[in-house]
């Protein structure tokens, strides 16, 4: 890894996610999206004198690295290069046939938004890349650059919930080739009224920028695959604690958790506290929900 970062993650909700997933002291807990390690740390700490184990998966490999070093410390942790979506391929592997907890945080990790030339802030001039998965074919490039001005400012509105989105998506084609991230807040500040631009509370290509990242990574789809699946992978008892950063993926997981028979939710979604936001500003939207298998 040789991109330059020097800003450390601050995992969201960190106590409050140990108190909800850990229930079993020497239970085999798998924390989806490792990114740096923060959250994993957290319960491998919690286990480590009780007999507790911890399989912790990413896509991305970069990051990866970083919480190898993080969790160096740890014996009772072992780490993966797998999706999320791809997790029972994992476990038959392993020979694990249930689990005690999991744990899905579907935010971006500090790396991956400050990490030198991954595309996905528009606080940088980078290439358009945005993947978490380095070894995906679909890029940011090809996104804005290929797409159908229709599919384009579909994928806007419904992954960005942004009201410009055809505006937006018509800025986009008239103005490829669009090969940085510069210039593609170029593109969506001349579609915007000059209003939107400077009364909005977050930066004017937020919603776009989230949407084309969506799309990329194919966030909601392996979120809904992996609802799906995920509760035959837990022991009666067992927890799955999701963190969601927006409403799409919030919608998604509490749809779930409250119309699947194989759970039961417990309590209603936990927020950070206001001195978690003073401290961690990109922590003000996530929502932890829980539920349990019955």
């Amino acid at each position: 890894m040789n991109r330059i970062y020097s800003e450390r993650h601050i995992p969201v909700l960190l106590k409050e996610v140990v108190d909800n997933l850990v229930w079993k002291p020497d239970g085999v807990y798998v924390d989806c999206t490792v990114g740096e390690g923060g959250h994993t740390k957290a319960i491998a700490e919690r286990i480590l004198e009780t007999g507790g184990r911890v399989i912790g998966i990413d896509v991305d490999s970069e990051v990866l690295q970083i919480a190898e070093r993080n969790l160096e410390a740890y014996p009772n942790v072992q780490l993966f290069k797998f999706s999320y979506v791809d997790l029972p391929v994992l476990l038959n592997l392993l020979q694990v046939h249930k689990v005690d907890g999991l744990l899905v945080d579907l935010g971006v990790s500090t790396y991956q938004l400050k990490g030198e030339g991954r595309g996905f802030s528009f606080n940088q001039d980078e290439p358009l890349d945005m993947r978490m998965n380095l070894e995906s074919e679909l890029t940011a490039h090809h996104v804005v650059n290929t797409y159908p001005e229709d599919r384009l400012a579909d994928i806007i509105y419904n992954y960005g919930e942004e009201r410009f989105a055809r505006r937006i998506a018509h800025s986009i084609v008239q103005n490829r080739p669009i090969n940085t991230t510069r210039e593609l807040v170029e593109a969506i500040r001349k579609a915007l009224p000059y209003k939107e631009i400077h009364n909005r509370k977050r930066h004017f290509a937020t919603k776009t920028f989230q949407a084309i990242r969506i799309e990329v990574n194919k966030e909601l789809e392996n979120l809904a695959k992996f609802l799906s699946f995920a509760p035959d992978l837990l022991t009666t008892g067992g927890r799955i604690a999701i963190i969601s950063f927006h409403s799409l993926e919030d919608r998604l997981v509490k749809h779930a958790f409250k119309n699947d028979p194989r759970l039961e939710p417990l309590g209603d979604f936990i927020a950070p506290s206001m001195e978690e936001i003073a401290e961690n500003p990109r922590s003000r939207s996530a929502k932890l929900r829980v539920a349990k298998r019955v």
